[in-house]
């Protein structure tokens, strides 16, 4: 069981910066890796996800340009950085990892990111 524990939410002005890691308890190697994010009174959504290899990367719409995700296997680390922060970027962000089903069914506890005006 793959355990994951999000880290670096915080608080950050409209423009700022902040960058978001994720640290699995094993190894990710074989591991699709992904950001989800969840606003209030919102459904949660995919923000980017990325291959195993690191070789492709997913954003939606919304981010792209902003925010880049990135994995380190060796560290059994994820990034998610976060450039040009926006309001409607609050949310908790989870981390979450994709069986071999295709299912994200690894998920940290999440990190609350606030951005204000």
């Amino acid at each position: 069981q793959l355990q994951l524990v999000e880290s670096g939410g915080g608080l950050a002005q409209a423009g700022g910066s902040l960058q978001l890691s994720c640290t699995a308890s094993g190894r990710i190697n074989g591991y699709t890796m992904a950001w989800f994010r969840q606003a209030p009174g919102k459904e949660r959504e995919s923000v980017a996800a990325i291959s195993w290899s690191g070789a492709t990367t997913y954003s939606v719409d919304s981010v792209k340009g902003r925010f880049t995700i990135s994995r380190d296997n060796t560290r059994r680390r994820v990034y998610l950085q976060m450039d040009n922060l926006r309001p409607e970027d609050t949310a908790v962000y989870y981390c979450a990892g994709q069986n071999i089903g295709g299912s994200y069914s690894y998920w940290g506890q999440g990190t609350q990111v606030t951005v204000s005006s």
